[in-house]
């Protein structure tokens, strides 16, 4: 089992499991129960968490949307969410690096095949870094595209946990690469706007107000929640149902989410938004989430 081959171990930069309870730095260890409920049904929630120039950003705002997913399938963590947080602290700083991404996977737990979560006799909890590389700025000064994907939005009490099963997402992903588009949007049974992939969606409206879709069939973004808190003193945002057409006539389409942070949208299904270019609201909140992950970011 150590020998086999191993993709992608060389991103891996440490990890924690809880029944050890003790941080690994060899991938090769980094082996998970074929029996815990979290593999073969799904039976679980995870976070992203991300650490830039060593410093862990939002960290509290996704431990306690964890608790919330958690809570929403009757799942709690198998120590103190206190303890969760010390772990996920240690296992960014042991790493030595100043950059990285953490994955925090809370499970049904191993105990067997079945579909009964009372077979599980404690949950799981995963937690672990990988190497994170900011994107360069040329990248968002060039804006990406995005399309109407044919994967519809998760039905809403799925959609608001965000539970280990993102098969729709990864549908969603293979979609855009065979269309050659860098984001798909998935839109709800009655036609309004929902999610990415794995981001929050908005636009700037013609009065220049920052539009969100109605979080009914989409998950609560933290880097969303937050930009829309740091640009208040600035400009206005609302919520609202966005049709494909409210799309079409926006000034901005924006992607937000932890590791893209704010990425302007400068062509949907094939046609130019607004005038074709990165616009200066995807600038500005792009700015002000740099500025607060100094701000505010936990130091490692």
């Amino acid at each position: 089992m150590l020998a086999a081959p191993r993709p992608g171990a060389g991103q891996v930069l440490a990890f924690y499991e809880h029944r050890v309870g003790a941080i690994c730095k060899d991938a090769a260890l980094m082996l998970m129960p074929w029996d815990d409920h979290l593999v073969h049904r799904g039976d679980g929630v995870f976070e992203t968490i991300k650490w830039v120039d060593g410093r862990v950003y939002q960290l509290d705002e996704h431990l306690a949307r964890m608790g919330r997913s958690g809570k929403a399938i009757g799942l709690t963590p198998p120590c103190p969410w206190e303890r969760v947080r010390e772990i996920v602290l240690e296992l960014a700083r042991c790493t030595g690096q100043a950059n990285g991404l953490l994955r925090m996977l809370l499970g049904r737990g191993p105990g067997g095949f079945g579909i009964d979560p009372w077979e599980c006799p404690e949950p799981s909890l995963y937690v672990a870094a990988y190497a994170y590389k900011p994107k360069p700025a040329e990248f968002y000064e060039k804006g990406v595209s995005a399309f109407r994907t044919s994967i519809p939005a998760k039905q809403s009490y799925l959609a608001t946990i965000k539970s280990i099963d993102y098969l729709p997402n990864v549908l969603m992903r293979q979609e855009a690469k065979a269309k050659g588009k860098d984001f798909p949007i998935c839109f709800d049974q009655e036609g309004y706007l929902a999610e990415g992939a794995t981001e929050n969606i908005a636009l700037v409206d013609a009065e220049g107000c920052i539009t969100v879709p109605k979080l009914h069939n989409a998950l609560s973004g933290t880097t969303l929640l937050r930009a829309l808190e740091l640009a208040a003193p600035e400009r206005p945002h609302c919520y609202k149902s966005i049709t494909e057409d409210d799309i079409y006539a926006a000034k901005e389409l924006l992607v937000l989410g932890t590791t893209s942070q704010c990425i302007s949208v400068v062509e949907y299904n094939s046609r130019p938004v607004g005038d074709g270019k990165v616009g200066p609201v995807s600038r500005r909140l792009k700015e002000l989430l740099a500025q607060d992950v100094v701000k505010s970011g936990v130091p490692l």
